[in-house]
């Protein structure tokens, strides 16, 4: 297909902006725009904190206006080193987002538009990475841009002018890391059913019930759900449903999709409804929307194993 072509050719780990042609027999999908993305992984004392590390840039002119954040299960530290980006939590209202931020973990779409040239430095955790970080509760800020300063004190904005002013990335990944390590000196522990729990959605592509999560873990639904909500900012069911709406995306942009009632049951959806419903809360589309004749929008979902 078009779409694994570029994606191989171009190293981008995940799709900007699409337009979907379909008619009956075909489904063509070509990228308009293309942002560049690169991929940096963290050194080994944090990688069971920190997933990745990612840098975007793009001019104005190659940038869609609109950007949809699809959640993905992780939070984000993230340095606008170019200009910043608007959020519109809805039709009606814009928030003018800081130079660097901590967005909590997303529960539903995003809604960006750049202000300008895109220079983007980000620090990807893992879904449970932020939390020896954390000083306020992470399941407070679900959905919300925390600026550095209200979580690090005078340490957020120091770090977060001296990575705005730095001349490389890997200047950039030196100066975070080195922030980050000296906040690990009690070098906290995982909850070990936390992680447990959180490979097992991972594995089965948020496959799987809680009753059974909570089995297998020795330990009752709501105990469960507690953890969850201290260390990651998420309920077992929501990081779950969080991982199927991703892999189905996945499904639906790389793959001749022949029937979106098949694919519904392939990632074990109870039924159309059900997916359906998931889709939208997720996408704010319905999945007739997203794969629709003609259909023009831009998406930045994860896409990155």
């Amino acid at each position: 297909m078009l779409i694994d072509k570029l994606v191989h050719l171009t190293g981008l780990r995940f799709l900007i902006q699409i337009v979907v042609h379909r008619t009956q027999k075909t489904a063509l999908t070509k990228i308009v725009y293309l942002m560049n993305r690169k991929i940096f992984e963290p050194q080994q004392s944090l990688a069971k904190w920190v997933k990745c590390y990612w840098t975007l840039e793009s001019s104005f002119e190659n940038t869609p206006l609109k950007n949809t954040i699809i959640p993905d299960g992780t939070m984000k530290l993230i340095f606008h080193y170019g200009d910043t980006y608007k959020h519109h939590p809805n039709d009606k209202e814009s928030i003018i987002l800081p130079k660097y931020f901590l967005i909590g973990q997303l529960t539903r779409p995003y809604i960006v538009e750049p202000l300008g040239t895109t220079g983007s430095f980000v620090v990807r955790f893992q879904p449970n990475g932020f939390s020896p970080f954390a000083n306020i509760p992470i399941k407070e800020i679900q959905n919300t841009a925390v600026p550095l300063d209200k979580i690090f004190g005078k340490d957020g904005g120091e770090i977060g002018e001296l990575i705005l002013k730095a001349k490389s990335t890997s200047e950039r990944i030196e100066l975070i890391e080195t922030f980050l390590l000296n906040r690990l000196t009690d070098r906290k522990t995982i909850d070990n059913i936390v992680k447990s729990t959180i490979e097992t959605i991972l594995d089965t592509k948020g496959q799987f019930s809680v009753n059974e999560l909570s089995k297998q873990n020795n330990i009752n639904r709501r105990q469960l759900t507690r953890k969850f909500s201290s260390t990651i900012g998420l309920s077992p069911k929501q990081l779950s449903k969080i991982i199927r709406i991703q892999n189905t995306l996945k499904t639906l942009l790389t793959k001749d999709v022949t029937s979106l009632t098949d694919l519904a049951y392939e990632n074990e959806y109870f039924d159309q409804a059900h997916f359906i419903k998931d889709f939208k809360e997720f996408t704010g589309l319905t999945p007739k929307e997203f794969y629709g004749d003609h259909l023009k929008m831009s998406l930045i979902f994860d896409n990155k194993d």
